[in-house]
């Protein structure tokens, strides 16, 4: 009943957000943005402050030529943590919607737990948030550190060089995550089913374009950019 009702909520939810597309696109790609430029901040701190690991890291465009698995490794890189996102989007609308209309269906213990449940899901995606956060901005950030020293750059002319391709990719994949901060402050979980439908819809587009510029333009900006590379 619970799946049911929220496939009539997204068909209706899909059909108005066509008829006036211009609000609900701001906002989530205002949302992703400003989620983007967050963590790149983020990232241009912990590459600052880490102690550059020595290993030697391979860029394709620059070591080696790119190949077509190269466009695939971060299609499916960035893939994943879109799937996390979405996952946490879909959350929203099991915790804000789903749960309560099953609870108003039961009675006893079973209603006893829909209810409590809601308030550890809405924790489970708060949870998924921070740790696909913090994780990026290290992982990035010591990546970064390592590759900024490889090349003779500062880590600010570093990220500077990522940015046009880093940008797309991450509003792309905190577009879900934008969607689920919309609705969570408007109470609007019904529409998160549609919303998590439309969001990857639109970024899986955008993740291909990054990859092509990432593997395609980002080499040739790192050999104008370097001292230490031709």
């Amino acid at each position: 009943m619970a799946l049911t009702h929220g496939m009539r909520e997204t068909r209706g939810a899909l059909r108005r957000w066509q008829d006036d597309p211009a609000p609900v696109l701001r906002g989530w790609f205002g949302g992703g943005l400003a989620f983007a430029v967050g963590l790149l901040a983020a990232v241009l701190l912990v590459a600052s402050a880490a102690q550059p690991d020595p290993t030697i890291l391979f860029v394709p465009g620059i070591q080696f030529p790119v190949d077509f698995g190269d466009y695939l490794n971060v299609i499916f890189r960035n893939g994943l943590v879109l799937a996390l996102h979405a996952v946490a989007c879909v959350g929203g609308f099991i915790a804000g919607s789903s749960l309560p209309l099953q609870a108003g269906h039961m009675e006893g213990w079973r209603r006893a737990i829909h209810e409590h449940a809601r308030p550890l899901a809405f924790a489970w995606i708060v949870g998924v948030t921070c740790f696909s956060l913090i994780t990026q901005a290290y992982v990035l950030g010591s990546t970064g550190a390592q590759l900024a020293d490889q090349l003779g750059l500062s880590p600010a002319l570093l990220v500077l060089t990522v940015a046009p391709h880093a940008l797309m990719e991450l509003t792309a994949v905190f577009l879900p995550l934008a969607a689920w901060t919309i609705a969570s402050r408007r109470g609007e979980w019904h529409d998160l089913l549609a919303a998590t439908v439309a969001t990857v819809a639109l970024a899986v587009p955008m993740l291909i374009v990054a990859s092509a510029w990432e593997n395609l333009v980002w080499p040739e900006l790192l050999r104008m950019a370097s001292p230490v590379i031709g």
